[in-house]
């Protein structure tokens, strides 16, 4: 079997296809795997052999994009893990002899990063009376999107694919099913009255059959994510919040900072609401927010002048 430069790469595409990955992602593997071999071919002046790829090779192209292109480090770890996993299969095929090249490959160490910006209450409030203010008979989706993400900390493309008989409301209770979260997990998440007491004035207008999406748009189509980004920055600037940036994220982060100080140390209990597979990803709402470690800098500054 021939293993050139094109039936290798199109063979390990065929894999990654088979692997259900997404469309996105699949095309991101094989473009840094272009960008790999385009730079090797380049320094090398000659055609690139994947299969006489050495750990030198690697570790040498590491320091290329780290030093040289000056890659931030999710852009330089995304390009070694296209490599760790083209080389990985590469090997399990038995097509390498002898060491596998990514055997030693390291990713770069990411700086400890601080807290997600959250909004503070006056920015809430500022933020759910805009929404309440939206035109076009809009105000109460709007009202109750912004809830939903607020208090229950869904991701937009769930909001988006959520459909009525996912919502279970009643007087005293309810619950918003994930059917297929981020990792295609599901999970059940609490609703708390001020979420219940928004979406029940939402449903007296726009109940409609089970599997129908929860939110159109007002032209009554599904909404689409770019579209709700859109209503989102819309909100924000109607707002006029300005003391951080705010994408639909932000109103994700605000609900897990919100839950951890009403909740301190329940880790695991947020990661569960979050849909987080591991609670490293949770733990960055106890770390400090850069605000609080200017404050405490601030604090500790020696004083030269005398008392």
């Amino acid at each position: 079997m021939k293993h050139d430069h094109a039936t290798l790469t199109s063979r390990f595409k065929r894999y990654l296809n088979r692997q259900d990955l997404s469309e996105r992602t699949v095309k991101g593997y094989m473009d840094d795997l272009r960008f790999f071999s385009e730079w090797f071919e380049e320094i090398q002046n000659k055609k690139i052999n994947w299969l006489k790829i050495k750990s030198f090779d690697l570790q040498t192209y590491r320091q290329y994009l780290s030093k040289a292109r000056r890659q931030k480090v999710a852009a330089v770890n995304r390009r070694i893990q296209a490599l760790k996993r083209f080389f990985d299969w590469v090997y399990g095929q038995g097509l390498i002899k002898g060491e596998n090249p990514v055997e030693h490959l390291r990713f770069m160490r990411r700086q400890s990063p601080t807290q997600p910006y959250a909004l503070n209450k006056t920015e809430v409030h500022n933020l759910l009376r805009s929404a309440g203010q939206s035109s076009h008979g809009l105000s109460k989706r709007n009202y109750a999107i912004l809830q939903l993400m607020l208090q229950c900390g869904l991701r937009i493309g769930e909001v988006i694919q959520l459909r009525f008989e996912d919502i279970t409301l009643s007087p005293r209770s309810g619950v918003v099913r994930i059917v297929e979260g981020k990792g295609r997990k599901s999970r059940e998440i609490p609703m708390n009255l001020t979420v219940r007491h928004a979406l029940q004035s939402y449903f007296k207008d726009n109940k409609k059959e089970p599997e129908e999406p929860v939110f159109n748009s007002k032209r009554q189509e599904p909404l689409s994510l770019r579209s709700l980004q859109a209503v989102i920055q819309s909100l924000v600037r109607r707002a006029k919040i300005t003391r951080i940036p705010v994408s639909a994220h932000t109103l994700r982060h605000t609900f897990a900072t919100n839950y951890l100080r009403a909740n301190p140390n329940k880790l695991v209990e947020l990661a569960q609401l979050m849909g987080h597979d591991s609670l490293n990803t949770t733990a960055i709402y106890t770390k400090p927010t850069s605000a609080k470690l200017a404050e405490s800098v601030e604090k500790s500054e020696i004083n030269i002048y005398g008392d």
